[in-house]
């Protein structure tokens, strides 16, 4: 009898034994299956220069954590070439999803190529990725943008005679063609003169600063500065402050940088174009899952652009002005930024 119990006992150890191992084999596939099930989206930035593109960067990603998914993110610090290793080490990654800040608008066809026959989905991010067959285009609207900085400088008093220069953006950045094209056609509407233009490659706001200071004559002799954004009304704004012009001669941007708001409210600059980044980054991350997840991408914002490739889907947002007259409503009680930031400087 004693025999048969400490039989029955040890039977019934090694059965339980058996019992917990298999659960904790099934615990261990089913998490395994979860961890390969998550999305991976791979996001690849110009650089950080760009006081917004941080801000871009953290709603996203929450945006896309809030959604199941994790995303993994480079800097290439404005070399093309990095870019395109940092495509290639996301494809060879397997990512679901490819995001991209794109340095120069022609040069990553052969990149998305390669993405797309790796089964990759990818997203041109603010800018537009040409002669590529991308699965969306989202940003915002760039020909208002240049509609806006142009509207500004006739609304502050401008007019036929009024002498402008302009200081644009990288020439390799899609946007910056669009911006430039509707600003000048604000400025010909009402007959005001273009007397010079520039664009600073790579984005790099100390060739503004260079041409304002080794143009002093023509930009004494002109009524306002165009900008490309807030970066480069920066480096305008100081180098005009040499000559001692800085709020004389009427200064535009966008981007709505926490220092464009405060020169804006001194004084400085005229004005700069807000553009809710909030909803430009979750919008992405909401697309990049549905396209991980094979869907398609619907919604009343919903639209489509030539690329040079096709008509490409395109998520298009409205971008707003700013002046000294609606900081308070468009930026501060957005929560854009904090009112004793904005008014850090004035009393």
């Amino acid at each position: 009898m004693k025999k048969n119990v400490r039989l029955t006992a040890i039977l019934l150890a090694v059965i339980v034994s058996l019992c917990a191992c298999a659960r904790a084999e099934d615990s261990e596939d089913k998490t395994g299956s979860v961890e390969e099930e998550k999305i991976r989206i791979g996001m690849c930035f110009d650089s950080f220069v760009i006081e917004r593109w941080q801000r871009d960067r953290d709603v996203f990603v929450q945006a896309a954590k809030d959604l199941g998914a994790e995303v993994n993110v480079q800097n290439a610090n404005g070399d093309i070439e990095e870019q395109k290793k940092q495509i290639a080490y996301f494809i060879e990654k397997g990512m679901d999803v490819i995001v991209i800040v794109c340095i120069d608008s022609d040069a990553l066809s052969d990149s998305v190529k390669a993405a797309r026959n790796a089964g990759i989905k990818v997203i041109a991010y603010d800018r537009l990725i040409n002669n590529a067959d991308i699965d969306l285009y989202i940003s915002f609207d760039n020909e208002m943008v240049g509609t806006l900085m142009g509207e500004a400088l006739v609304e502050s008093g401008l007019g036929a005679g009024s002498r402008v220069i302009m200081a644009g953006g990288s020439p390799t950045d899609n946007n910056v063609s669009l911006i430039d094209s509707a600003f000048i056609k604000v400025m010909q509407e009402n007959s005001i003169e273009i007397i010079d233009m520039m664009h600073c490659d790579g984005w790099r706001a100390e060739l503004a600063a260079e041409y304002v200071d080794s143009h002093r004559d023509l930009v004494s002799e002109c009524d306002a500065i165009m900008c490309g954004n807030d970066n480069l009304a920066s480096q305008v704004v100081n180098a005009l402050s040499v000559q001692r012009l800085a709020g004389r001669i009427e200064v535009t941007g966008q981007d709505a940088d926490l220092e464009a708001c405060q020169r804006i409210v001194e004084g400085t600059q005229l004005m700069t174009v807000y553009k809710p980044v909030e909803k430009l980054a979750t919008r992405a991350a909401e697309c990049a899952v549905i396209l991980a997840k094979k869907g398609s991408l619907t919604g009343d914002d919903i639209g489509s652009i030539g690329n040079g490739k096709g008509e490409v889907p395109y998520v298009k947002l409205e971008p707003l002005m700013v002046t000294k007259e609606n900081m308070d409503r468009v930026i501060i009680d957005s929560g854009f930024h904090r009112k004793d930031e904005v008014y850090l400087n004035v009393k």
